[in-house]
């Protein structure tokens, strides 16, 4: 099946033909790194992930670029930093930080490119000067905006028209503006906040001009796919692509323009206001949301078990939910661990067409986690189905823990003499391994109640299944198969 994605542009689901296929090119708008990143920020992060990771799977990994941008200039970093009476760029910096360490929490890879915006500031005078010269900029008491009226395909993507735009817009209209509309480009800087000089004089950008500047360095004058959250279709978008289309002449920014859509809590707008507001970091590290922490991976399934289109209502239940059927999937997939490891089953594992169909249908993820308990249901008794699990977790980003860990465990246990005869007794074997299981779990509970002489019966249980049972000084107990 073709992959398709629905086109925010065109408002249809259409299929995916890259500019380039063997450069496929993606950007989405990263943070503002003024303070920790909420949820709903998560929801951004993990959405284009997933996409990130289809793309390579689909056109290989040498051939898919991802730029994720860092905004580190901006009227709400000169506010926090000089509420808490810091260096701006030690602010961004630390927020930076953070976001990247919240980001790999929730299973997120790197992107190719994670341009700063202030690394920028030349792309960004450059493309100014370039829309001044061809007549949709002007400039107006030191500070540089954008002629609206000079692009009239203006709002093609929010599909808004122009005049309920500037009904809308007619609050407070500064007075150097030609139009309500005009936005800003360039602005000056007062003494404090940060600037460059500029052909209009000591300043800093305005925000919209940053993603065109850097999507302009990164991937080119056109690209493939620019993606989002809703909130960020208009104005945002919007003045991204009326800039770019105008400064080089083409028609589209982005061949494919995508947003996820909002996140409530609890059934109510997330707002500080209400007391609801949580960041990534509260989540991983506090009991703030349902009176404990929670994984990344259980954050990432809980985001992944509603369409990314869709609202999605974060929830304890929703969590709750996320993590049983998180831990029942790690149960399934340890218990098959001796044949995802010690066989190699892991490393060819191919993604079954029916996880990849629906992932290829603009990333109908709630129909991939209904594919994926039906594998669920198999796997403990059936290797491949097992390792197909497995594949299908890798590429949604729900990773099982390091299976060198379960390698560890299950090497101590290779197939019993009786079921030597290979791949065609699962069941058979997992039986066996799931005695051993068993077993070591009852002698930790009779050594935990000091019962001594029934924890050294089960150790001779062991024994005589060929299992040597070695307690370390630090409390744990390893398993070793007898030689």
């Amino acid at each position: 099946m073709p992959l398709r994605l629905y086109n925010t542009l065109t408002r249809q689901k259409v299929p995916f033909k890259p500019l380039d296929p063997l450069s496929v090119r993606l950007y989405a708008c990263g943070p503002t790194v003024y303070d920790h990143l909420h949820i709903g920020n998560g929801r951004m992060l993990i959405v284009f992930d997933v996409l990130f990771r289809l793309l390579r799977h689909v056109y290989g990994e040498a051939h898919v670029k991802y730029v994720r941008n860092i905004t580190d200039v901006d009227d709400k970093i000169n506010a926090r930093a000089a509420e808490r009476g810091v260096d701006i760029r030690v602010l961004t910096d630390e927020m930076t930080h953070v976001f990247q360490e919240d980001a790999t929490a929730l299973g997120c890879l790197p992107p190719t490119a994670e341009p700063r915006a202030t690394d920028h500031i030349a792309e960004m005078i450059a493309l100014i000067e370039r829309l001044i010269a061809k007549g949709h900029a002007y400039v107006a008491e030191n500070h540089v905006l954008f002629d609206v009226p000079s692009m009239p395909a203006y709002g093609k993507l929010s599909k808004r028209p122009l005049d309920e735009m500037i009904a809308g817009a007619r609050v407070e209209v500064a007075p150097y503006k030609r139009g309500p509309m005009d936005f800003v480009l360039w602005k000056p800087s007062i003494p404090g906040e940060p600037g460059w000089e500029s052909p209009w004089g000591h300043g800093r950008p305005g925000w919209h001009i940053e993603c065109s500047a850097m999507s302009w360095k990164h991937l080119g004058e056109t690209f493939d796919i620019h993606g989002g959250g809703i909130d960020l279709l208009f104005p945002h978008h919007e003045n991204e692509m009326a800039q770019s289309c105008s400064a080089f002449g083409h028609d589209i920014m982005a061949k494919v323009w995508m947003h996820n859509g909002f996140l409530q809590v609890e059934g109510e707008k997330m707002s500080k206001s209400l007391g609801n507001f949580v960041t990534i970091r509260e989540l991983l590290t506090t009991d703030k949301f349902g009176g404990r922490s929670w994984t990344g991976e259980v954050l990432r399934l809980a985001i992944l078990r509603t369409h990314y289109r869709q609202p999605i209502d974060f929830t304890v239940k929703a969590l709750e939910e996320a993590e049983e059927t998180y831990e029942k999937w790690f149960d399934a997939i340890s218990s098959a661990a001796h044949l995802l490891t010690t066989l190699g089953m892991d490393d060819n594992a191919q993604v079954p067409d029916s996880v990849l169909q629906p992932l290829q249908d603009d990333l109908n993820t709630p129909a991939v986690i209904a594919v994926l308990h039906e594998l669920h249901a198999k796997a403990r008794a059936n290797y491949r189905a097992a390792s197909q699990l497995n594949a299908s977790l890798e590429i949604l980003g729900i990773h099982i823990p390091d299976k060198d860990f379960l390698k560890g465990y299950f090497r101590a246990a290779p197939w019993p003499d009786d079921q030597s005869d290979g791949l065609n007794n699962d069941v058979a074997y997992l039986a066996y391994m799931d005695d051993i299981e068993r077993l070591r779990t009852a002698r930790n509970a009779a050594r935990a109640a000091k019962n001594w002489a029934e924890a050294d019966r089960i150790r001779d249980e062991l024994a005589a299944m060929g299992i040597a049972v070695k307690d370390n000084k630090d409390g744990t107990t390893t398993l070793e198969r007898k030689r």
